[in-house]
């Protein structure tokens, strides 16, 4: 899914450029490409174009081999996994998987469940596990089945790197986690190439590799009710921001805006919020964590986010909300280049 950040697009190369104080020899050159549904572009500054070119292609590869093996509705290893869980069957899995689900169930208990995985058969259920979404209307009835169910990543079971579930109706969908995994793979690839600073962005999910030259990396983050950029960031080396939006895959009915994230209390889509946008430092796994960790301060909204944040050990945080009200920590607003943060 594309989420809510841009690279200030028409102005991107200029601007870092001028902000980063590079020389002629120290330019920034883009590699762009699609992968998981989204645009990416991985941004290497420092390097001749021919080697910033390959390690771009190194990257791509990279998100091609994580886009096939866990994509959520097109075969792969995951559709795989599900298959065998709704037949009541263990899964040979392997190490990078089993790790990616251990790490995703424990920011799950964390967030009280409220990012919750294991809900695909909701989120399909709404239309959303396919390209192009039609608007759909799922029965109550419907709905409160898979609820009932209670699907959570703490049914699975691990014998090594077996996967077995004790509750069937388990059907998993990293589409809100797999592509900040993504990030830090790519930034795992650019830091043991020695890249003096690289920026990579996943659809909106943003990693900062050094610093490009005087000043570090500008980030923009989209208006979700408007052109362009609603506030600018600096993002510094081992920094990640990441935006869970309504804006991007969502259908409208009956004057309702319906985005592909669904509450698992209630299998209901969420339309009180517009984006929600955090900055995570430091760690191994700041790609990851930038991307699983809005996820359930877009659940609880603007009445329950300032406690979510305080439980996940969230200090940036920015929050719209559908009327465009503008919430923020005060790390957040501190944060954000003078001039630009919303009043």
């Amino acid at each position: 899914m594309r989420k809510a950040i841009v690279l200030l697009a028409a102005m991107a190369a200029a601007t870092l450029l001028l902000l980063g104080g590079c020389s002629r020899q120290e330019k920034i050159v883009k590699t762009q490409g699609h992968v998981f549904g989204t645009t990416v572009e991985i941004s290497v500054y420092g390097e001749s174009e021919a080697r910033a070119n390959e390690l771009g292609a190194q990257v791509l590869k990279e998100f091609d081999r994580l886009h096939h093996k866990y994509h959520a509705w097109q075969p792969s290893m995951l559709t795989s996994l599900n298959d065998a869980i709704a037949r009541g069957e263990p899964f040979q899995a392997d190490e990078e998987m089993v790790s990616l689900l251990q790490s995703a169930a424990e920011l799950s208990a964390r967030s009280d469940y409220l990012f919750n995985p294991t809900i695909g058969h909701l989120i399909r259920l709404w239309g959303f596990q396919k390209n192009d979404i039609t608007a759909q209307g799922p029965s109550p009835a419907e709905i409160k089945r898979w609820v009932d169910a209670d699907p959570r990543l703490s049914d699975l079971r691990y014998q090594g790197t077996l996967v077995s579930s004790v509750n069937p109706a388990v059907m998993i969908d990293l589409g809100g986690y797999a592509k900040g995994y993504a990030l830090d793979r790519a930034a795992a690839i650019l830091r043991g190439a020695n890249v003096k600073a690289a920026l990579v962005n996943v659809g909106g999910n943003v990693i900062a590799i050094g610093q490009p030259g005087a000043r570090p990396w500008q980030v923009g983050i989209r208006d979700p009710r408007g052109e362009g950029a609603i506030a600018t960031v600096s993002l510094h080396d081992n920094e990640a921001v990441g935006t869970s939006g309504d804006y991007e895959r969502y259908f409208m009915k009956d004057g309702k805006r319906h985005p592909h994230i669904v509450d698992p209390r209630t299998g209901q889509t969420i339309d009180l919020v517009a984006s929600v946008t955090i900055v995570i430092s430091g760690g191994r796994d700041v790609g990851l964590r930038s991307d699983g960790n809005s996820k359930p301060l877009f659940i609880t909204g603007a009445e329950g986010w300032e406690a979510m944040a305080k439980r996940l050990g969230l200090n940036e945080v920015m929050m719209v909300d559908a009327q465009r009200n503008i919430l923020m920590t005060p790390a957040m607003r501190a944060r954000m280049d003078t001039g630009s943060a919303p009043r």
